[in-house]
């Protein structure tokens, strides 16, 4: 008698282990490109995986390239990622002149509600991007379910000197070494190599976005809305300095959660992957 049924029951666990492992195979591989229509813009997308919606905001004359780490960490565990190139970046076109980051929330409002059938979604959002993200919070808080912040900075400045640096980074005409250094100084930890994050810039994007975050004010965005906010602040952030995201958490104590993240800059991404995926995903699956 045991000799019949423990053969069975193997082969039925058998058969769910591989039906699991061929599930999750599938929401790893599964990825699609959508070219979402916004009121004045056409903004190209690429989605991962399915499961909760997670969209990811780049950084200033950056494009969401620098989340293909993280958001294949997040596809992995169970989420789908949303990965918009922002407006002259990528497949993604419409006008730069005259916009302001309501605009930039605007084109991120279209694409939740064209990919993820308007459900809430989490908002990940990178320097320029974290301004991106609590804009669409407060423009659209019925399409924002939380926001997370990297690298976040707009009330306290950087000292003169590492906004000089700054600058430096996004002046195409400055030869590369000059610009290398520039971008170690002013966006990594020192021992951390700038050179990772040599490519992948859209400088000519650069002076558009600027101009929108010139044109609206701090107000209109800070708070975030009323959403929960995750922001990981790198210890050796000296452009989005650590003042910013302590008003943050001391303004908004009972939605934001501040966690720092060891020997990262601003650049954050390609400096601590492992450690910001795990902060996110802990903070996803709460």
């Amino acid at each position: 008698m045991s000799g019949v049924t423990v053969p069975k029951l193997v082969t039925v666990v058998l058969a769910v282990c591989l039906g699991a492992i061929g599930t999750t195979s599938a929401q790893t591989n599964s990825e699609r490109t959508e070219l979402v229509q916004t009121a004045n813009a056409t903004i190209h997308v690429t989605v991962r995986g399915q499961g909760e919606p997670v969209v990811f905001i780049p950084a200033s004359a950056r494009g969401v390239q620098d989340f293909e780490d993280l958001s294949r960490r997040i596809v992995a565990a169970g989420f789908q990622a949303i990965l918009p190139d922002p407006r002259g970046i990528g497949g993604s076109k419409g006008p730069l002149t005259g916009i302001s980051l309501h605009d930039m929330a605007d084109d991120l409002a279209a694409v939740i509600r064209s990919t993820g059938g308007g459900r809430p979604a989490t908002v990940v959002g990178h320097a320029l991007g974290n301004r991106v993200a609590r804009m669409l919070a407060s423009d659209h808080p019925n399409l924002t379910k939380q926001v997370i912040l990297l690298a976040p900075g707009g009330m306290v400045p950087p000292t003169p000197e590492i906004t000089q640096a700054g600058t430096r980074v996004f002046d195409a005409t400055a030869p590369r070494d000059e610009r290398l250094a520039a971008l170690q100084r002013a966006f990594f930890a020192r021992s951390n190599d700038a050179k990772v994050w040599e490519n992948g810039w859209y400088l000519d994007v650069a002076p558009a976005q600027r101009a929108a975050m010139n044109r609206t004010p701090l107000g209109d965005w800070w708070a975030g809305g009323v959403a929960p906010i995750l922001v990981l602040q790198g210890t050796d952030d000296i452009n989005a300095v650590r003042e910013n995201a302590e008003r943050l958490a001391a303004e908004f104590p009972n939605r934001v959660t501040l966690v720092e993240i060891p020997n990262a800059g601003h650049a954050m991404l390609p400096e601590q992957p492992e450690r910001i995926a795990a902060a996110i995903l802990t903070y996803l699956r709460r």
